[in-house]
């Protein structure tokens, strides 16, 4: 890593994976959708606790449910309208509360002290009856920030690397106004120390922003990860805390202290190598997602795989899904059903995109792979080749730090820095690694355990 906060983070460990199928820069403008859910997987090591029942009226911006942990991070309706089902799992588990939006438009409306004679608690208070709290996130482990901790910074990344990521310059183009508002809001909460990534030519809005101390950022995937921007302009030490925010998001908090209303605002991406016609859309949180795969024309001749999020990182879903809380984007590529004869051969039919120099795809398909959701292959043993440390730039051993969490090896997982990532931040070294295991998942489970024995 070559960095300091003038010239900015420039990556030489990553890779750079060309799909098929990214967003064309134009909205597409269709009826909004009718069905919402809130599913509470989508934020990490959250136990919620239901404060309305089915069948009640609900307007948008009143709270639907809490965090067992802390009850004063509230969830909140993304719409008005009635809430159509509670959706159980196993043990009762809530997975998803559903819905049904209406013509009535009710909101909640707060009252709100002016931002520059707020104080710092003021703010706080505010974003959680709000319920705009759940938009900040902290480091470590990637959880709903407390509101009682005093961060040592904020951080804000602009820059999608991932295949297929959304342009979110794009996306803002419109609500400066917003995003402005909630850099304000988000320096009241940090002493004035918001870190915003940027493209390192300041494309769109972002080079107008003021009140951020802002930084470039160039090269590959996972060079726009907020993890590795913590890691060397702000690391963590014992004790401390970081708070993250997402572009959008920011301008939602932004709008919700210009007009007192919770804003649910959230602008989709349907793209990938399935889609005939990728392009970006402006929805809700929480919408169900049908419309707009309709609209966007996917790919019928075949079996497709629905991704809530990216390739990398995102959860596979259905056609009747919802869009997850934080999401940007939903991919669809082909479904990996299919297999090679003589496969594992590498002069016949290599179309996959690899890392190894010996791969003929390496010097074909350059204007983008279609790829499929096939692994190619079965978990192997986990052996010491070097590849990982070939894509993954942050100041840490990914494999020791995997085979620490696979042992529960508390002690070795904080010496290897488990407070430092996310499993997001494991991403390419699954798509890389030739052993096939699931490294976001042995990381996801480091990170529970951490947080039931250490907090």
């Amino acid at each position: 890593i070559l960095m300091d906060i003038a010239k900015g983070i420039r990556t030489r460990k990553d890779a750079k994976i060309n799909l098929k199928g990214d967003a064309e820069k134009i909205f597409s403008e269709i009826q909004p959708a009718s069905a919402y859910a809130l599913k509470p997987d989508d934020f990490f090591s959250l136990a919620p606790k239901l404060l309305v029942k089915e069948g009640e009226a609900v307007k948008k911006g009143q709270a639907v449910f809490f965090n067992k942990a802390n009850d004063r991070v509230k969830f909140v309706s993304p719409v008005s309208g009635t809430l159509q089902e509670i959706v159980r799992g196993p043990k009762r588990k809530i997975l998803a509360i559903r819905i049904l939006a209406d013509d009535k438009k009710q909101t909640v409306t707060h009252k709100l002290t002016a931002l520059d004679k707020a104080s710092r608690e003021e703010v706080v208070a505010a974003l959680l009856e709000s319920g705009c709290w759940p938009f900040i996130q902290q480091r470590p482990y990637g959880i709903i920030a407390n509101p009682d901790d005093q961060p040592k910074a904020i951080f804000v990344s602009t820059v999608s690397t991932a295949p297929l990521g959304v342009d979110y310059s794009f996306i803002l183009e419109n609500r400066k106004e917003d995003f402005q508002k909630g850099i304000d809001v988000l320096n009241k909460l940090a002493a004035d120390k918001v870190f915003v990534g940027v493209d390192k030519d300041f494309s769109g809005i972002f080079g107008e922003i003021k009140n951020m101390n802002s930084y470039t950022v160039d090269g590959p995937h996972p060079a726009g990860n907020v993890s590795l921007h913590i890691q060397h302009l702000a690391p963590l030490n014992m004790g401390e805390r970081v708070w993250t925010v997402r572009p959008e998001d920011v301008a939602n908090i932004g709008s919700f202290y210009a007009s007192g209303i919770f804003s649910a605002q959230r602008t989709i991406a349907i793209a990938g190598s399935a889609v005939k016609s990728p392009k970006y859309f402006r929805t809700t949180i929480g919408a169900e997602i049908a419309p707009y795969l309709e609209n966007a024309q996917l790919d019928t001749t075949q079996p497709t795989r629905v991704i809530n999020w990216g390739v990398f990182t995102g959860v596979a879903d259905h056609s009747k899904g919802y869009l997850g809380y934080f999401n940007n984007l939903v991919s669809v590529i082909p479904e990996g059903n299919n297999f090679r004869l003589f496969g594992w051969l590498p002069f016949v039919d290599n179309k996959i995109p690899s890392l190894s120099n010996t791969s003929l795809s390496r010097l074909f398909n350059r204007k983008g792979y279609e790829v499929t959701t096939n692994l190619n292959g079965e978990e192997r043993a986990l052996v010491v080749t070097g590849e990982m440390e070939k894509v993954f730039p942050f100041d840490i051993f990914p494999m020791q730090l995997l085979k620490a969490c696979m042992i529960e090896d508390i002690e070795k997982m904080e010496l290897l820095g488990i407070y430092e990532i996310v499993p997001e931040d494991f991403g390419l070294i699954d798509y890389a690694n030739t052993s096939k295991v699931e490294a976001q998942e042995i990381i996801r489970k480091g990170i529970e355990l951490m947080i039931k024995e250490v907090g």
